[in-house]
């Protein structure tokens, strides 16, 4: 399609309109013009005034569900709750059923994410059937549209493998991503072991369960001299962990949740099921120290982990729920809310440009090249319900509330979306 976009503030700084205000004209999907004053009739036009345009979001762990669990979400389902929350690419889960792990499974959901609002890439599984036993197909995924490799929900457990992961992926140009649960230390806890589930009487999961996961990683890098992206970290030792790794030139990054920046333990006080999470919330200091890592660039980007679950699985004792919410929507706001005095620039780092860079992908917008682009307010209001929620499940703790900073439009796959 074609559109024209008046007074867009770019920021995007590998782009030479940084930080300027200009028109896009968008031809049949591609950027043809990036000029002052563009007039074109028989167009349709948006006015961006008040608002800033950075390269499309970049979402790297969201389970869409699909295939096996379609009552969850679906490809379609997910994708389009995606756009409608500010990300034009989103990089989705392998647990799955069958699990995607192999050359077929992964041309399954490329060919169904043909049509879907944004694009859609497959994390490829990387031990068989999500086993941590025995490595999946890796290089026949890679050929067909995997750029990287995760057991996504299942943390590996075993060193070996994980090893072995990260020595093949190295032939291929991979990269693995991996969740720091150690699945034995605090197996029956339900939510951060400490004051709080003292007092709500609940089995605890202790935080030094996730930093002998890190650990474990950053020496089996060290060790292969690979690549590691780390996920839903949520204690300052973790970001302590990692950002040792970096200044020791590790090839090593790591993302935070918007809810883990936004909430803590404190808030399962009334048990909300959708606040059952894994990682779980931790105490207010660590929360508190996350925000800072993401205000100072310790933290590279953030991953929504948009998990939905099934109203049965939420709408029961906590003992019972599922972990996981939903969370593309208010991903944006959720952020905005908890650390406000993000710029515009350092939103567009997060969201897009530097995820964008760990996995291979153009961070720029400029003339020629297709149009993915996100239309974000730092100053407007977003209110969830589930009016306007376009995921398939409503596991969300957000419905509601007013939260600050909201997704104005977003153009992907050659679609303009307004909210």
């Amino acid at each position: 399609m074609d559109l024209l976009i008046k007074n867009a503030h770019i920021v995007d700084d590998n782009a030479s309109h940084n930080n300027k205000k200009t028109d896009i004209l968008i031809e049949n999907g591609i950027i043809t013009a990036i000029e002052n004053d563009i007039s074109k009739n028989d167009i349709e036009c948006f006015d961006a005034q008040n608002t800033f345009v950075s390269p499309g979001w970049m979402e790297i762990f969201s389970d869409f569900a699909d295939p096996g669990f379609e009552h969850k979400e679906t490809i379609t389902t997910g994708a389009l709750a995606a756009v409608h929350g500010g990300f034009t690419k989103v990089l989705i889960l392998p647990n799955t059923s069958p699990s995607v792990q192999n050359k077929a499974s992964v041309e399954y959901v490329v060919n169904k994410a043909n049509n879907a609002a944004a694009d859609i890439i497959p994390l490829g599984a990387v031990s068989r059937e999500l086993e941590g036993k025995d490595l999946a197909e890796m290089y026949d995924m890679a050929d067909s549209g995997s750029t990287a490799f995760s057991d996504g929900k299942k943390t590996i457990q075993s060193p070996g493998l994980l090893v072995k992961a990260l020595q093949y992926i190295k032939t291929i140009n991979g990269l693995i991503i991996t969740q720091p649960v150690e699945s034995t230390f605090g197996s029956n806890g339900l939510m951060n072991e400490g004051i709080v589930s003292t007092q709500l009487g609940l089995p605890g999961m202790p935080a030094v369960a996730e930093h002998i996961m890190i650990m474990r990683d950053i020496e089996l890098l060290r060790y292969t001299n690979s690549r590691l992206h780390i996920t839903g970290i949520s204690t300052a030792k973790s970001v302590e962990l990692i950002s040792n790794a970096k200044k020791e030139g590790l090839n090593i990054t790591c993302s935070v949740t918007p809810y883990h920046l936004l909430l803590c333990d404190e808030d399962l006080t009334s048990y909300d099921t959708n606040l059952k999470l894994n990682t779980p919330l931790r105490n207010r200091s660590d929360r508190d120290a996350l925000r800072d890592a993401v205000s100072n660039g310790q933290i590279d980007s953030i991953a929504v982990h948009h998990f939905p679950q099934h109203l049965d699985d939420k709408d029961c004792e906590f003992e019972y729920a599922k972990n996981g919410m939903i969370g593309l929507q208010t991903a944006y706001p959720v952020v905005k809310t908890a650390i406000p005095e993000l710029t515009p620039l350092q939103i567009a780092r997060l969201f897009s440009l530097n995820n964008r860079a760990i996995f291979g992908l153009p961070t720029t917008i400029k003339k020629g090249q297709p149009a993915e682009l996100t239309v974000f307010s730092t100053e407007k209001t977003f209110i969830f319900t589930k009016e306007i929620n376009k995921s398939k499940s409503i596991n969300s703790p957000f419905f509601g509330k007013e939260l600050k900073g909201r997704v104005e439009a977003v153009f992907a796959k050659n679609n303009f979306y307004k909210n």
